[in-house]
């Protein structure tokens, strides 16, 4: 082997090797939750006065690692269940690009014990939700409940609203009914998105015996559930105009997008099968994002 060839060699491991670790944070999700987190910090910022640039920042940056982090943590926890199922065996921990698998868990820790010290820059209150967040994912879900009941999602998926709730205590240092309200919305967002996705990987969740809803239960009583969270989600999208200083666009979204949720999710009920589950999985991450982009664009306007 030449020294050129060597060299390229040494770069394309790199390149898979960031790309590796990289990928074990699980890059969507924490995008999605990280602007959650900025739409509630535009928010409380155009009710309670702006924020410094490095204030924000800093807030940024602590949310995408604790998010990061969390992930990273919580693949290294299923690891074994990620091995065997397979929606998940080319993650990069059962596919062998990070190997031993306990460097993730150091990976994941590390990121976390930073944006710790950045949330204990912002303030207190902040640096409780991270703390929260992790306990919440890692701890009562990912430890917990994943493999031992069908309430998994729904008691383990109050984390996700904690980035939503961190935005705005990095702008006000406290908690409010408000954001209280935004991050309840995505705590009734998640069962639709995961129980949506269990549906259509049902056996692949059967062989490893993790007791989600859509496994654990008859079809049509699942499906029930699922449209019942997903109206209650829809009513309290709607009840958060009555919390807020919001203009036209926010109601408008609220309203047009629920509808679009109801809709699907009847018809999914109606018409359970896998195929239509999956497209009641793959609208569920761009109506929270659109619900959340209405809510900076309103109180821009």
């Amino acid at each position: 082997m030449n020294l050129e060839t060597s060299i390229n060699k040494t770069r394309a491991d790199f390149r898979t090797t960031v790309l590796a670790y990289l990928e074990v944070t699980k890059p969507r999700s924490v995008v999605l939750l990280v602007f959650t987190a900025l739409a509630t910090m535009v928010v409380a910022s155009a009710i309670n006065g702006p924020v410094s640039l490095s204030q924000l920042v800093t807030a940024m940056v602590a949310v995408t690692l604790a998010c990061a982090g969390a992930n990273a943590v919580s693949c290294y926890i299923d690891r074994d269940l990620d091995a065997s199922m397979t929606r998940t065996q080319k993650r990069p921990i059962p596919d062998g690009r990070i190997n031993p698998p306990v460097r993730a868990l150091y990976w994941g820790l590390l990121l976390f014990v930073s944006s710790l010290f950045l949330g204990w820059r912002v303030n207190p209150v902040a640096f409780a939700c991270l703390w929260g967040g992790m306990i919440g994912y890692v701890g009562i879900y990912s430890l917990w409940l994943k493999r031992r009941s069908s309430w998994n999602i729904i008691l383990g998926g109050f984390s996700g609203g904690l980035p939503a709730l961190f935005g705005w205590t990095a702008v006000t240092g406290k908690v409010d009914l408000l954001p209280l309200l935004i991050a309840a919305l995505v705590v009734l967002w998640i069962p639709n998105h995961i129980w949506s996705l269990a549906f259509f990987y049902k056996e692949d969740y059967a062989k490893v015996k993790v007791p989600m809803l859509p496994v654990v239960c008859e079809a049509r009583k699942a499906l029930h559930c699922l449209l019942s969270t997903v109206i209650l989600m829809v009513i309290l999208s709607m009840l958060i105009y009555f919390a807020g200083p919001w203009g036209a666009v926010y109601p408008g979204a609220a309203l047009l997008t629920g509808l679009a949720a109801i809709g699907l999710s009847t018809y999914v009920y109606l018409r359970p099968t896998r195929q239509n589950a999956w497209l009641l999985f793959k609208f569920s991450s761009p109506y929270l994002f659109l619900l959340f982009l209405s809510m900076m664009v309103d109180v821009w306007l």
